[in-house]
């Protein structure tokens, strides 16, 4: 018979000397639904508590195992306490880092987390997705150019990632993107990725999942570029002899921040509804975006084409220019705060499950913030790297 010396958690509530109370029960309890799969032959710790460790440490500053394990040794007395352990000691980074590569965590880890998520009031409930892919450079072995690239499925309005998958080494994102979105309900979403998604398998299945698109047309599909621009080329017409006439419709956004001013000016038309050989393509669009410096200076010029199954009841070009802008959210608000505030790439990783186990972690933490208020990531881990009582309380079942 195999035997454990695993503790089991303690339901408790104890009160500590800030008077809070300490209920892991919610986090704890559905990490408990995740499958161990270690030998209980000489297991200590329990996989809910290693996550629940995890987690902690990672809200209140620390990203590396050897750094998480140093934590959770310094506050070894509090700890025990807020989980009733019967033995004083805590996990070694060693034990972490076993635990993150166990391959079972790869798949069970993101449902956990994104049950804890969608369960706040309100998650989950807007409409753009925005899919975009992402290599964890602290993978890139030595003299290799490839390593861990994760395609994640993103709500920029909410900093919430819905699913992410593995990229394999032998592909690109183009057959990894079908693999993501048939995990989403996609019923009235509106999925949006950048040129290289736009494919047509992809346009029918979110169509026939009840979702819609807004694609981005460039070189990777040269004829609908080519078919998109050419409508919105100025028409050059002879003496006595007028432009065809057209039904652009037009809308323009100006903001100011960092140093310049950014104007981005939106033409759409329905004039190639029929004519496109694209799934459900009801619009096409042009995009310009004029960037000067905060005395006018010229800084940049882009010009860019897309197509979309929503209808201009559906989207005016105003609302086109809002959900083209709050799809670049997902560099800022996920790439941005896993990179330079959760040092993601910085983070050397040489197993593949660890990395993916440590990416889900890296979402959660900054969806769990932005749901409970904070905007700025690094403030809100300064914040419970003070308060280490609140960054318990974000994993009770208190709701927002």
């Amino acid at each position: 018979m195999h035997h454990s010396t695993v503790e089991p958690l303690r339901l408790a509530t104890p009160v500590d000397a800030d008077g809070f109370f300490f209920d892991l029960g919610s986090f704890y309890e559905q990490a408990e639904l995740v499958a161990d799969p270690r030998d209980p032959r000489g297991k200590r710790y329990a996989l809910a508590l290693l996550l629940s460790l995890l987690v902690l440490a990672k809200l209140c500053g620390e990203d590396t195992p050897t750094g998480i394990a140093d934590w959770v040794h310094w506050r070894c007395a509090r700890l025990v306490q807020a989980f009733q352990l019967a033995r004083a000691t805590m996990p070694s980074h060693n034990t972490f880092r076993r635990m993150l590569q166990l391959s079972e965590l790869v798949s069970a880890v993101p449902g956990l987390l994104q049950r804890m998520l969608t369960a706040q009031p309100q998650a989950g409930l807007s409409q753009l997705i925005a899919v975009d892919g992402k290599t964890l450079r602290g993978t890139i072995m030595a003299a290799a150019t490839q390593g861990v690239h994760l395609l994640a499925a993103y709500l920029p309005g909410e900093g919430l990632v819905l699913m992410q998958v593995l990229v394999e080494r032998k592909e690109n994102e183009i057959p990894a993107a079908p693999r993501l979105l048939q995990t989403l309900d996609l019923r009235g979403k509106i999925v949006m990725g950048d040129a290289m998604h736009t494919q047509r398998e992809v346009s029918v299945q979110i169509l026939s999942a009840g979702g819609e698109y807004i694609w981005y047309a460039k070189d990777n599909q040269p004829k609908l570029h080519q078919d998109i621009a050419q409508l919105f080329t100025a028409e050059v017409t002879g003496k006595g002899s007028g432009p065809v006439p057209t039904d652009f419709r037009t809308a323009s956004q100006t903001d100011c921040g960092h140093g310049r001013i950014e104007k981005r000016m939106l033409t759409a038309s329905s004039l190639l509804r029929g004519y496109l050989e694209w799934p459900g393509v009801e619009q096409v669009f042009k995009l310009e975006r004029v960037i000067t410096d905060l005395r006018r200076k010229p800084l940049r010029t882009e010009i860019v084409y897309g197509l979309t199954s929503l209808t201009p009841s559906e989207a005016s070009p105003l609302r086109l220019i809002e959900l083209t802008r709050r799809y670049w959210g997902i560099e800022n608000g996920l790439h941005y705060r896993r990179d330079v505030t959760l040092h993601e790439d910085a983070t050397r990783m040489t197993n593949a499950s660890q990395a993916q186990v440590m990416a889900s972690l890296n979402n959660f933490v900054i969806g769990l913030v932005l749901q409970h208020g904070f905007t700025n990531l690094a403030a809100a881990r300064r914040y419970y790297a003070a308060h280490v009582n609140a960054a318990f309380k974000l994993l009770t079942r208190q709701p927002v």
